[in-house]
């Protein structure tokens, strides 16, 4: 049976995040990606030249559409720019029932531009955070979300506690911005009380474009075919090493990552990954 999974997300120009960047990890991890666009962006590797965003209405047909016809084994939202948006996709997604669902909380692209309003903060706490089954903040994300301060490991897990008590069943505390020595670390912290930590080599390049969607949409893909959250968590640490280390090199700017590495470089892909229980 061909696995589906869904992403709700903006669209970026060139490619390396947004939409973009999910169904190519969606098509590289063996699952048939469908879409909901949210927003349409002016975008390439030296920044976000403008937002187009999509009718909230128009959202929700999308979703409709997708749900109405494909069994979709999971879900994951990206860039939802606006409260309206949020509150659209939170009630279309509910009214199907309960589904997997894997939040990127986008905030800000990676040249600085903001990508969610500063009154969407709140419709994305009470209304969409709820129905997560895992969150994926990196740390300035956390630090918006949480509302807090984050600069040492219990900051980290203070933070990862407080998104669980929003209502999300697992969280993914992602470390690229907090460097330690020559290492990175995630942290997954599960309501049920699974925990553990992903460490990772630093590599030093700039091309670090769509990162964040690239790992969440892995994570989506191995949700839908079944693995459980920490298992889908810990592979989508392996296709993101990989794609960071066997780069590209495309733009002027903040390049995109590699989203066949993975499957190119095959069983050492992500070997310096390390699980720490």
């Amino acid at each position: 049976m061909t696995v589906v999974a869904l992403t709700i997300a903006g669209s970026d120009s060139g490619g390396g995040a947004g939409i973009q960047a999910d169904l190519k990890t969606f098509q590289e991890l063996g699952v048939f990606g469908t879409s909901a666009l949210t927003a349409v962006t002016a975008q390439n590797t030296r920044g976000v030249h403008g937002v187009y965003p999509i009718d909230a209405q128009g959202v929700t047909a999308q979703i409709r559409a997708v749900m109405d016809d494909f069994n979709v084994g999971a879900v994951k939202t990206g860039m939802l720019f606006s409260a309206n948006i949020i509150q659209a996709v939170a009630e279309t997604l509910q009214s199907y029932g309960p589904s997997a669902l894997v939040i990127d909380p986008v905030m800000i692209a990676k040249g600085g531009a903001s990508l969610l309003l500063d009154e969407a903060v709140q419709a994305m706490k009470e209304l969409l955070i709820p129905l997560a089954s895992v969150i994926t903040p990196n740390i300035p994300e956390a630090e918006v979300l949480a509302s807090m301060s984050i600069k040492s490991d219990s900051d980290v897990v203070e933070a990862a506690n407080r998104l669980l008590k929003l209502g999300a069943k697992a969280v993914v505390m992602k470390g690229g911005h907090r460097r330690q020595a020559n290492y990175a670390e995630d942290l997954f912290l599960s309501a049920a009380g699974e925990r553990f930590t992903l460490r990772s080599e630093w590599i030093e390049t700039k091309d670090t474009h769509g990162t964040g969607c690239t790992f969440s949409a892995a994570i989506t893909a191995q949700i839908a075919q079944g693995k459980t959250i920490a298992e889908s968590v810990i592979t989508a640490k392996h296709f993101i090493q990989a794609a960071i280390a066997d780069g590209l090199t495309l733009g002027g700017g903040h390049g995109p990552t590699n989203h066949w590495a993975y499957k190119r470089l095959g069983k050492t892909a992500g070997k310096d990954v390390v699980l720490i229980d």
